[in-house]
């Protein structure tokens, strides 16, 4: 085991809107968000940041970042769907993480 520290988050995704939040913690309901503004904010298409085993500073924005729209990827009631070789087929060939 490693432990590393990773650098700030990029400042076009989710990670950093939510490091602007000024709660230490909070729960977001993502698709039945309580105010319009709120759904309207989450609705936009944003970097997230991804690290799991391998973690690559030097390439960091095109291995570990992604666009998504949160509350399309997450509902907060279904299980997350393991990657499977349809996900490995969709990255570029010169991607670090492709196998």
């Amino acid at each position: 085991m490693q432990v590393m520290q990773v650098r700030p988050s990029h400042p076009d995704s989710y990670e950093q809107v939510f490091h602007r939040v000024s709660h230490e913690r909070f729960l977001l309901p993502l698709r039945h968000a309580a105010s319009e503004e709120v759904r309207h904010d989450l609705a936009a298409q944003r970097l997230e940041r991804a690290i799991g085993v391998i973690y690559r500073p030097e390439t960091e924005r095109v291995s570990h970042y992604f666009e998504t729209v949160l509350p399309k990827q997450f509902d907060g009631t279904s299980a997350v769907r393991p990657l499977d070789d349809r996900d490995n087929e969709a990255l570029d060939d010169m991607h670090p993480l492709k196998t």
